[in-house]
């Protein structure tokens, strides 16, 4: 029978991919760690690991195992704290969107933290389509991301949680000229697109296939943050989610555009296994979303006529 800790060789050998950076980690030499693979291995009757000098990757075998292994390590770690408990204790390991902390999942994990004090959680920021293979893998416990643009293995589960409208921002004092039309600012002025390949990127071209626009590439970035940056200082204009947490209204160096006459929004959701140990902490994550949809919700900005046939459709009324 293998020990935790070799379990947890086990689980950092899967994130690092060699022998070496696994032994740092965890404080062993790199013979250590291959001995303990060697003996998990000959424990399980089957390889886990394709080697080569340099590397150990995952194999098949290797791959299926990590969810499991790293759902008992984490059962055997909260037994101390979570006995008699009600489950919200130990650490928690998510993966977050950085825009996601600027929007509404900030308060969600601020309420829970507030009412759960034993628990840990750790965060990790990164890209949708990353954090669905680490949560499928069990690296993770569970990740807040934007809709999957398609269908997800068939161990894991997706719930929504919120939705940002896709919003056009310009800045104030551009470095260009801007136009005045929604149409010729896409066309003409300087764009920053959020990475196409990304479940984001995806929704942008969307937006901009639905108006019809042709754009004038200038950069392409995976970062709302660093965009909406950008677009502050004059450099160009973007389409990005209108983030809960940012006053857009009061932004002294852009402005917020509607999109005459397409309402595309950025649905954000939980993404967990099917079965996993920390479903207290996604409930309790969930429910909060689920009250705060029944709670008055604040007035929006006042947004441009979008009538059908209305051909105003200006930056100067912003």
């Amino acid at each position: 029978m293998s020990s935790i800790r070799t379990l947890k060789t086990f689980l950092a050998v899967a994130r690092h991919g060699t022998f070496a950076a696994a032994g740092k980690e965890i404080g062993l030499t790199p013979a250590a760690v291959g001995l303990q693979i060697r003996a998990l291995e000959e424990s399980l009757n089957c390889r886990l690991f394709d080697r080569t000098a340099r590397s150990a990757v995952l194999n098949p075998a290797g791959r299926a195992l990590v969810p499991e292994v790293a759902d008992i390590v984490r059962r055997y770690e909260s037994l101390g704290t979570e006995a008699g408990g009600d489950g919200m204790s130990g650490t928690m390991v998510i993966g977050a969107l950085v825009s996601a902390l600027m929007g509404a999942f900030a308060d969600a994990l601020w309420t829970v933290r507030q009412r759960y004090p034993r628990l840990d959680v750790r965060l990790f920021a990164g890209l949708s389509s990353d954090f669905a293979m680490r949560v499928e893998r069990g690296e993770l416990d569970a990740a807040i991301v934007t809709q999957p643009p398609h269908p997800l293995s068939s161990n894991l589960l997706w719930t929504p949680l919120y939705a940002e409208p896709m919003i056009l921002i310009v800045p104030r004092k551009p470095h260009f000229p801007l136009a005045s039309r929604v149409e010729d600012v896409l066309g003409d002025s300087p764009f920053l697109r959020f990475e196409r390949n990304t479940w984001t990127g995806i929704l942008v071209q969307e937006v901009l296939d639905r108006l019809g626009a042709s754009v004038r590439e200038s950069m392409e970035l995976n970062s709302v943050e660093a965009i909406v940056e950008l677009v502050r200082h004059g450099f160009g204009v973007s389409i990005v989610p209108r983030l809960a947490n940012v006053a857009w209204a009061q932004d002294r160096a852009l402005r917020v555009v509607p999109l005459p006459g397409v309402e595309v929004y950025r649905r954000v959701g939980l993404l967990e296994r099917g079965r996993h140990s920390r479903t207290a902490f996604t409930e309790a994550v969930k429910e909060y979303f689920a009250l705060a949809s029944e709670a008055p919700q604040p007035p929006h900005e006042p947004r441009a006529d979008t009538r059908r046939g209305s051909r105003r459709k200006t930056v100067a009324a912003f």
